[in-house]
């Protein structure tokens, strides 16, 4: 043991005082530096674990806005193509009407012109016996005055014959 002594220098006491020494500082360092560094080092976890659950609520958050999202235009789309379908529905209902409307209003006008070409008719047919009328009256006051002989009475007779039949 002197061997190693004389090697290291120390006394037996200096040793002891070294341990001591060592211990105190071990000692001091726990109290000064190893709570206040654990109790940071707890908070800063503390932290992170916060920082990670306002991540996870983000996301959280965030795919229950995208569910709604989502939702809300599926039920747009569903209510673009009922209103399509609706606008659709009342356009063709719509048509059908002017179409009636307008064959209606053809029908109508189509028996209005076949009733003013009727009435036409049977006043151009008036207008025509009046006529002849008027006519064979004048013929007749002309063959009157006129003295007619039985040649001339011959020939109204054959010409009238000829006229009618």
């Amino acid at each position: 043991m002197e061997l190693f002594q004389s090697f290291v220098g120390f006394s037996p006491w200096e040793l002891i005082v070294t341990i001591c020494n060592t211990l105190i500082t071990f000692l001091i360092i726990k109290k000064f530096l190893y709570k206040p560094v654990r109790k940071m080092l707890a908070q800063r976890e503390e932290e992170v674990q916060s920082m990670y659950s306002e991540a996870e609520n983000a996301q959280t958050e965030a795919e229950k806005l995208r569910a709604e999202y989502t939702e809300r235009l599926a039920k747009a789309k569903e209510e673009a193509a009922s209103i399509t379908k609706s606008a659709t529905h009342r356009a063709t209902v719509r048509g059908e009407e002017i179409l009636k409307e307008a064959s209606q209003q053809a029908a109508d006008m189509v028996k209005k012109a076949e009733t003013s070409i009727e009435q036409e008719r049977k006043k151009a047919m008036n207008e025509i016996k009046d006529e002849i009328t008027g006519l064979s009256v004048m013929i007749a006051s002309k063959v009157i005055e006129k003295d007619i002989n039985e040649d001339d009475h011959k020939r109204m007779i054959e010409d009238f014959i000829s006229k009618v039949g």
